[in-house]
């Protein structure tokens, strides 16, 4: 069975940093890619950061320069470090893990608060 928990998220005041942890198990196949997308209240969720495989990675541009997605391939983790914290960065944070099937999986999210 697949598990893909996100931890990290808590209450911060703006300008601080929090790192987000992503750990995945249970994906025989191995993985593809990992991604992270968050979620505002009353919005819909959106794209965050993506990390493939081979180490390329990409950004949504309003978190471009603040957040750093780094992966640990043995521990099928995946990592968000966001630095510069602002208010819009507020919401729920998903972790999305992409199979080399290229099938799906997501967490239940953990949440960022980001105090004005």
């Amino acid at each position: 069975q697949v598990h893909v928990v996100e931890s990290g998220g808590d209450l911060v005041q703006a300008g601080g940093s929090l790192r987000l942890s992503c750990l995945a198990s249970g994906i025989t196949s191995g993985i593809y890619g990992m991604t992270w997308h968050r979620q505002a209240p009353g919005k819909e969720r959106e794209f965050v950061a993506k990390i493939y495989v081979n180490g390329h990675t990409d950004y949504a541009d309003s978190v471009k320069g603040r957040f750093t997605i780094s992966r640990d391939g043995a521990k099928n983790a995946s990592y968000l470090q966001m630095n510069s914290l602002k208010p819009e960065d507020t919401g729920v944070y998903y972790c999305r893990v992409v199979a080399l099937t290229r099938r799906d999986y997501w967490g239940q999210g953990t949440q960022v608060t980001v105090a004005s």
